[in-house]
């Protein structure tokens, strides 16, 4: 069982304890037996069962009632389904991150339409924004929108795309061009089985999920699908970015917990020269490690989201943190645990050996480490 002391630190009320204790029951009951050998179909399942146990109702804005994402809840969900199954916490994520963009900047209509679905599981979201050419730099994104009456018309292509090939409907980002660079963008709501609209390749990973290249040809969607204003795709992707950026932060953190309990386990059941492995001391100085990473990440992780759920406008700097340190020491923390469960550590199958798996893509997506590190830079400039 992972500490849950931290859920006494002062970023939560009684409400998040309460989401955390219902969660882990759930997980511990559902969560056993995941047939990872088809990702589309577990997926699948996951979202719906995530659905009707109530829990997507935290992954997007209640059409009818209105307010905020709450983050600190975003990030306790995911740490914990992280700490019981990488796909299980890739389920639920992509359903807030797919439509972070309708649930903070979409009309009452669009809300209507697609949260309803999405947050009972009966619609699966996707969130497009990479390009062949850009992942980090999206300001040189090359799709197009082209308004043609009451219609825009999309043509180009997105790449690794999560629930790619899955997805019942996918935020998509074009250029309108209203001007150059990242001004000239503007976010759409897409729905999957539109003509011109097709999934050209199923893109495999070291820790699989659905992925896909996306390509649109002369694909037509009314002026309705547009969300936010045009022009207005950057601050809007930024946006749902910056919630959803802490979140990936809490995903790693909760694979370093589950390496730290794996690695607890081991050095205290396996033996070396009639003695616990724990007894020796670089061993303890490994867990110690280990420990005040979680603890470090974890306060990061909170801290950024506790700051948005106190009314901040924007978390770039807080967020950026998280995500940079939390990925990058939860890397570390895995390792730890492979290296101390010998050659069980890289037997396929283990625990750790998933984790090791799992954790590599999170220092890339959503903005990887050294663009972090850019981030953090400019902010601690501004800052001056």
């Amino acid at each position: 069982m992972a500490d849950k002391t931290f859920l006494n630190w002062p970023f939560f009320e009684p409400r998040h304890r309460a989401i955390s204790e219902a969660l882990e029951g759930w997980a511990d009951s559902n969560l056993h037996a995941i047939d990872h050998s088809d990702t589309d179909a577990a997926c699948r399942d996951l979202v719906a069962k995530l659905g009707a146990a109530g829990f997507l109702q935290h992954s997007a804005v209640d059409p009818a009632t209105g307010g905020n994402l709450d983050v600190r809840t975003l990030c306790l969900i995911r740490e914990t389904l992280a700490r019981h199954d990488g796909l299980a916490d890739f389920a639920f994520a992509m359903q807030g991150l797919g439509t972070g963009a309708i649930s903070l900047f979409g009309t009452d209509a669009q809300k209507r339409e697609w949260l309803d679905q999405t947050r009972v599981g009966k619609a699966i979201s996707a969130f497009a924004l990479t390009e062949p050419q850009s992942g980090s730099d999206v300001a040189n994104s090359t799709m197009t929108a082209t308004l043609d009456g009451d219609d825009f018309i999309l043509n180009g292509e997105k790449t690794w795309i999560s629930n790619g090939g899955i997805a019942d409907v996918y935020t998509v980002f074009a250029r309108t061009g209203e001007a150059p660079g990242a001004k000239g963008l503007s976010a759409f709501v897409v729905p999957a089985d539109l003509p011109g609209f097709e999934v050209v390749e199923r893109l495999e990973t070291i820790a699989p999920h659905p992925l896909a290249t996306l390509r649109f040809t002369d694909c037509r969607i009314p002026a309705s699908a547009l969300i936010g204003a045009r022009g207005d795709g950057f601050k809007i992707a930024m946006s749902v970015l910056d919630v959803f950026r802490s979140t990936v932060a809490a995903a790693a953190l909760g694979f370093a917990r589950r390496a730290l309990d794996e690695a607890l386990d081991r050095v205290t059941q396996r033996e070396v020269q009639g003695a616990p492995l724990f007894d020796l001391q670089m061993v303890q100085g490994h867990i110690a490690d280990m420990a005040l990473d979680v603890d470090a990440a974890a306060l990061l992780v909170y801290r950024a989201a506790w700051t948005k759920d106190s009314g901040a406008l924007r978390i770039t700097r807080e967020a950026a943190m998280a995500k940079l340190f939390a990925t990058d020491q939860a890397q570390k923390v895995i390792d730890k645990a492979v290296q101390l469960h010998g050659g069980d550590g890289v037997k396929s199958g283990e625990t750790v050996e998933r984790l090791y798996r799992e954790i590599r893509a999170l220092r890339i997506y959503e903005g990887a480490s050294d663009v972090q590190r850019v981030v953090i830079a400019r902010q601690a400039l501004g800052n001056r």
